[in-house]
């Protein structure tokens, strides 16, 4: 987990992504628009991860932040 991260959830947020489309993950946790970034990161150091959509389909952003394979969910949640 970055340094000055929270964990926003212990458990991956399901979303229908759209080919194509640029989403902004929350890397900071502090966001108020889970699992996408709305700007809670100022002056924590921590920037949003970019993720675009190589197919439309549900993919599982990671809720806890302390993913190896950040934006998505490796199951570090069940760790935790």
């Amino acid at each position: 987990m970055p340094k000055g991260s929270q964990i926003a959830q212990k458990s991956p947020y399901p979303i229908e992504v759209t080919e194509g489309k640029s989403y902004f993950w929350c890397a900071c946790g502090r966001s108020n628009r889970q699992p996408f970034c709305d700007g809670s990161h100022k002056e924590t150091g921590i920037e949003p991860v970019k993720y675009v959509a190589e197919s439309s389909k549900k993919v599982f952003f990671c809720g806890c932040k302390q993913t190896a394979s950040p934006p998505l969910c490796d199951g570090s949640h069940s760790k935790l």
